[in-house]
């Protein structure tokens, strides 16, 4: 992720100066938080090495919400449990759009409403909010920002993606290192360090 990391920073900085105040984002909004969503095994190994490196008393309070998330969303889990792998069928994939849209992602810190693993948070965390091009084509927003901006406003502060290819490979090279091959969720991606740290 370190070679990623700058190129993606460097283009959000930018949509986010473009952006201007029509992006709501700043310490404490977590709206974005609630509800799981896919990471790839790219982003799971990153949120691993990060909990692995995090001071040990926020390290133990992330564990502790890592596992009583992992026992609320088990029994429903569109996915193997086991392996926190999400199944990819179609039918599957319509069972998750309603799966756990009101969870607490286990990184947010409850009380500062902020993330516990900023540095080490996925794609998806730090590209959401300003507009990016979705596969429909369409430009998608946090429903927080670009409040009443017209189109042509959010066109323009759209945000730059030519990083895409490169995430793509490093998800390749993510998954043939994990032997996991396939979506999850931020829980069941740290569940599998808990485990092994129990």
């Amino acid at each position: 992720m370190t070679e990623l990391f700058p190129i993606l920073d460097t283009a959000l900085a930018d949509t986010t100066v473009r952006s201007g105040e029509w992006l709501a984002c700043k310490p404490g909004c977590h709206q974005c938080c609630i509800g799981v969503f896919p990471i790839s095994q790219l982003d799971a190994e990153t949120l691993r090495t990060g909990l692995a490196a995090a001071d040990p008393a926020v390290a133990h309070r992330i564990r502790a919400r890592v596992e009583a998330a992992r026992s609320r969303l088990s029994r429903d889990f569109p996915g193997d449990p086991a392996t926190g792998l999400l199944f990819t069928e179609p039918h599957h994939e319509e069972a998750f759009d309603d799966f756990a849209n009101e969870e607490p992602c286990p990184v947010l810190d409850p009380v500062t409403g902020t993330c516990d693993l900023y540095a080490f948070r996925p794609v998806q965390c730090r590209t959401f909010g300003p507009p990016v091009r979705n596969e429909d084509d369409g430009l998608g927003v946090c429903e927080l920002c670009f409040v009443d901006a017209p189109a042509s406003e959010v066109a323009r502060c759209e945000m730059d993606q030519s990083w895409r290819p490169l995430e793509e490979k490093l998800i390749s090279e993510a998954e043939q290192r994990t032997g996991l091959q396939g979506p999850t969720i931020i829980a069941f991606a740290l569940a599998q360090l808990v485990t092994c740290n129990s």
